[in-house]
């Protein structure tokens, strides 16, 4: 996890985000404050939440004004935790206020992309979870669109301790379920071969676990070996000049008096490489990042005596003063202590097999509307082309009738003029009539 340095200096996001946090207690008159030089955005870094840049713009233009800046450098966590450090918004100067104001508004038309983005995405007609949505916002006052204020900067630091106390624990549970997948995925493979090849397979598995497992020791994190190693391979100093106080200037990279979780878990690289090594086939990047994690947490929770994420100089001189600094202790990897059991593996394998098997309902519901669509097409179709080959019979069939009323006019005066016409009437002889000779005056 990548913290941002500069998010230690205020502390408003208490010992989650690994803060420092101070106060003087101080009346200002912001009326007589000269307006600040930099109001330039202020570079952003991640914390691993969702809101991380609106987090990090927060903080560092509060940092920017000199009062506030003041009011956290002897802040206690409790002071943070109960709000009373968010009424000191109402003394910052008004052109930090200003900005403040814009960064919510962006913050509040980003959400509301996301939240549209998702619905368009869904599309499906199902009825929307608001609750869900609405947690998305839970880091500021959603009612209020248009300025920032002190419930905003309350609720930032609320959802932030929050969201980051629990931020650890979801990447250990993501871990322990890529493990379990791992080995679901390692087993289902197994199950496809042949017996030859699965032995071999065994076997290369094993030959792949001994070989991971054969690394020089590990060091135990935050011990005087661990400290001493650094002091050596990193800071190329001679070990038999070792001084926790130098040690702890050369390793903090930021200069504000205290290591943070970025530059603890940087102290342990050394360590890491000695089990870990990207270009190696038995070594998992994924079960390094979960050891970086283990080490700064076991430093942490023996070091981080006032737990505000933070260690501070007096913290580290007092851990270098006690026996356990100098014991010689293994550090155990997190492939030497199982991450789950096997029921839970079983446990996990039953869901897995309970939503393919969802999936495969859904799927041949799928296949089942797409036969009945692609047979209602064919229907169409079908009846598509007797109305187009009834039309063409229609036209057909008109054609012929109108070139048999043109036809029939020209017919009757043929007969009319062929017909013999009895002398003194204008009417043609019947037929079957028979013509006899008519005799002629003066003829005999």
């Amino acid at each position: 996890m990548v913290r941002h340095k500069a998010l230690a200096h205020c502390g408003l996001v208490l010992f989650s985000l690994g803060l420092c946090v101070q106060t003087v207690p101080i009346s200002v008159d912001k009326t007589k404050d000269k307006p600040p030089e930099d109001l330039d955005s202020p570079q952003t870094a991640y914390s691993g939440l969702h809101y991380d840049r609106y987090l990090s713009e927060v903080i560092q233009y509060l940092e920017k004004d000199p009062h506030f800046k003041e009011k956290l450098k002897n802040a206690d966590i409790d002071d943070i935790k109960n709000g009373k450090l968010a009424k000191e918004l109402d003394f910052v100067h008004h052109s930090f206020r200003t900005k403040l104001d814009e960064l919510k508004r962006e913050e509040i038309g980003r959400l509301r992309m996301l939240i549209k983005a998702k619905h368009d995405i869904r599309g499906d007609g199902r009825t929307i979870d608001h609750h869900a949505l609405l947690k998305q916002f839970e880091h500021l006052n959603h009612k209020n669109t248009e300025t920032f204020e002190i419930e905003d900067l309350d609720r930032l630091i609320k959802s932030t301790t929050n969201d980051l106390e629990n931020y650890d624990k979801e990447r250990h549970d993501e871990f322990k379920q890529y493990e379990m997948m791992k080995e679901h995925e390692r087993r289902e493979r197994l199950k496809n071969m042949t017996e030859e090849e699965r032995r071999k397979e065994e076997q290369h598995y094993q030959e792949m676990k001994k070989k991971h497992a054969d690394h020089p020791k590990v060091n135990h994190p935050g011990s005087e070996d661990q400290l001493k190693e650094v002091w050596k391979e990193t800071d190329g100093l001679d070990p038999s000049d070792f001084n926790p106080k130098t040690f702890f200037k050369l390793h903090d990279s930021n200069g504000d008096g205290y290591l943070d979780e970025s530059e603890l878990e940087a102290i342990f690289s050394n360590e890491l490489q000695k089990v870990y090594n990207p270009e190696n086939e038995e070594d998992d990047m994924v079960e390094m990042e979960e050891e970086r994690l283990r080490m700064r947490e076991h430093v942490m929770s023996e070091v981080d005596t006032d737990k505000d994420r933070l260690v501070s100089l007096n913290e580290f001189m007092e851990a270098t003063d006690k026996q356990e600094f100098k014991e010689k202790e293994e550090w155990e990897t997190v492939d030497e202590n199982p991450i789950y059991t096997e029921e839970e593996l079983s446990m996990y394998e039953w869901h897995l097999a309970k939503e393919e098997n969802k999936l495969d309902m859904k799927t041949a519901e799928l296949q089942k509307q797409k036969e009945e669509l692609q047979k209602k097409e064919e229907e169409l179709n079908a009846q598509k082309k007797g109305l187009k080959q009834l039309a063409e019979e229609v036209e057909k069939l008109r054609g012929q009738s109108e070139n048999a009323q043109v036809k029939q006019p020209a017919a009757a005066v043929v007969t009319s003029e062929s017909a013999p016409v009895v002398p003194g009437s204008s009417q043609p002889l019947t037929p079957g009539h028979q013509q006899q000779d008519v005799p002629v005056p003066g003829q005999s």
